[in-house]
């Protein structure tokens, strides 16, 4: 007598999800254990962030804080994938904690890609839930900002009262788009 239950489709689900993360999580820092690393990478994302897309600097200036997270890979096998990355918070020029984020997607997708992520924090009230978070998701309320024609992101009125605002930049690789909603930020010790 054979079994045909679920087990099989089971494991094989376990393995590949095993296999999605250790391939996103290359080429970031994984296992690194290593501070300097990650702040050399986030010095790098800080500054192609400020030369590669106007209005960057003047969305720092008005900040309390700022998530950077310099290389998240994401990995996607026809339905399940997934990311990860690391960085660091910085509130003003100083590194206060240094983060993970990783993130589970589900859906038609078949690729690979790497993109950066920086969270403005534009309120004191903001930044303090973040910090005492044991694992801070971003969710939809966020305002999200995105490059216009011209590369550049604009500081509105809106954009300047949303409390958290994500931007996602210098995506490069296979899948089409990047997001960030969903993705959960859990402080760590590098």
């Amino acid at each position: 007598m054979t079994h045909t239950g679920s087990a099989p489709k089971r494991r094989n689900f376990l393995l590949g999800g095993g296999a999605l993360l250790g391939l996103a999580a290359c080429g970031n820092g994984v296992n690194s254990g290593r501070a300097p690393r990650i702040d050399a990478r986030v010095d790098q994302a800080f500054n192609f962030m400020y030369q590669n897309i106007p209005g960057t600097r003047d969305l720092a200036n008005k900040a309390v804080g700022i998530l950077m997270m310099p290389v998240i890979s994401e990995v996607g096998i026809i339905g399940p994938g997934g990311s990860f990355g690391r960085g660091a918070l910085r509130i003003g020029d100083s590194t206060v904690d240094y983060y993970s984020t990783t993130a589970a997607t589900f859906g038609l997708q078949l690729g690979a890609q790497q993109y950066s992520n920086a969270l403005f924090f534009m309120t004191e009230d903001a930044l303090a839930d973040f910090r005492r978070s044991p694992g801070w998701t971003l969710g939809a309320d966020a305002e999200y900002a995105v490059s216009n024609e011209g590369g550049s992101v604009s500081v509105d009125t809106t954009t300047a009262l949303s409390p958290v605002i994500a931007l996602v930049f210098g995506q490069a690789g296979l899948i089409a788009g990047a997001t960030v909603e969903g993705n959960k930020y859990t402080r760590i010790i590098p």
